[in-house]
């Protein structure tokens, strides 16, 4: 758990960890999905 404590203050954003990563990743494709989509349904009318 001291690990934990030690990353927790020298990282708070949790974005040098690889899970950090792949969540920040898979939000910014997710979002990218939904605009595609928003997108797409505007040019069709």
């Amino acid at each position: 758990m001291s690990e934990f404590l030690a990353l927790a203050q020298g990282d708070p954003t949790g974005f040098s960890s690889p899970l950090g990563r792949i969540v920040v990743l898979l939000a910014l494709l997710s979002a990218l999905v939904v605009l595609l989509r928003w997108w797409w349904q505007q040019r069709k009318r």
